[in-house]
């Protein structure tokens, strides 16, 4: 279980609990003698709202200064000259498509190929204090399709990615396997959906896909 969840379920658990126990001592919220009784409720569920939705709402959002990433992303790799690419391969650009979902504890990324999934186990954003810049980090495991497992076998590997400003539209970043490939990214934000189960989907959205 991940910070987040472990953060969102005590809280969520802790509020509901001292609620049950309040509702069962007869101090029930319509009497306004007993409303402030329910204040530690409201926090603890207020903290779940807050870590899923409501710290990326204005105003707050200028306060926890935390840049909102969520969504899908058209991303161009571009490996570099020195990359261990095996005959057949696409020695790029290659578009493909990263899905970010994001809370204010928690960071989860896809990226999607014609020819492979990556998922990340890891991921962090960071940003120097008054900075209007952040980083995030990825570890991720990367499965290719069973078609292509031949020539592109199961890796792992790593990015970084530089954004800027609260709701940035565009970002860079180099990514790192352990096949020994390496190469530029350059992210588009496409929109802020985080329901594409697919490289198809995901690319039927993209407006510069010759189809749409």
């Amino acid at each position: 279980m991940g910070t987040a969840t472990t953060i969102r379920t005590g809280a969520t658990v802790a509020a509901t609990l001292y609620t049950v126990v309040l509702l069962v001592l007869g101090l029930y919220p319509s009497d306004f003698r007993y409303l402030f009784a329910y204040i530690p409720a409201l926090v603890g569920y207020g903290t779940v709202v807050f870590d899923k939705w409501a710290w990326h709402w204005p105003v707050i959002h200028r306060f926890t200064g935390r840049a909102w990433v969520t969504g899908t992303w058209r991303v161009v790799l571009s490996p570099s000259a020195e990359s261990h690419i095996p005959e057949g391969g696409n020695r790029g650009p290659i578009t493909t498509y990263m899905t970010i979902e994001q809370t204010f504890w928690s960071l989860h990324a896809t990226l999607r190929t014609k020819e492979s999934t990556g998922r990340s186990r890891n991921a962090t954003i960071s940003a120097p204090e008054n900075s209007g810049s952040a980083e995030i980090g990825l570890l991720y495991d990367n499965t290719p399709r069973v078609e292509h497992q031949s020539r592109s076998p199961q890796h792992e590997g790593a990015c970084r990615i530089a954004v800027t400003g609260l709701k940035p539209k565009s970002a860079a970043g180099r990514y790192y396997t352990s096949r020994f490939t390496a190469g530029d990214m350059d992210f588009t934000l496409l929109n802020r959906s985080t329901d594409y189960s697919t490289f198809a989907e995901a690319q039927a959205t993209d407006p510069e896909h010759p189809n749409n």
